[in-house]
Formats: structure tokens, C-alpha cells, sequence
């Protein structure tokens, strides 16, 4: 099975750029991510990683 994947991947032309596509996007994407979370509020980064754990009435929710 991996010689016939091997073979058509060979025959394709230009096919080689696009494994260096996609580790440049990957290594755009969690740059700009680490930077956004570097530079982002640290009010706004508290008050979101206590919202899971706060115990409010469900039933208040709802109405």
C-alpha cells in the first residue's frame, strides 16, 4: 500500500512544498497565539479561568 501512495506522491509535480506550507503555518499560528495570550488582559485571563468553578443558581439561567 505504501509503494502505491509513494509512487502517486511522486509523480505529482511541486508536491514538496507543501509539507514546508504547512510547518510555516503551524508555526505562524501558535506564534501569534503564545503572543495573544502574552499580551492579553490578565483581569479578563483570571475572571475566564474562574468561570468554570463558580456556583450560581441553574435555575435562574433558565427563566
Amino acid at each position: 500500500m505504501l509503494k502505491f501512495i509513494k509512487h502517486h506522491m511522486e509523480t505529482i509535480m511541486g508536491i514538496e512544498i507543501f509539507p514546508m506550507i504547512s510547518l510555516l503555518i503551524f508555526f505562524i499560528f501558535f506564534t501569534v497565539l503564545i503572543l495573544w495570550v502574552y499580551r492579553s488582559d490578565k483581569g479578563y485571563n483570571a475572571r475566564m479561568a474562574q468561570l468554570p468553578l463558580e456556583e450560581e443558581d441553574d435555575a435562574q439561567l433558565f427563566n
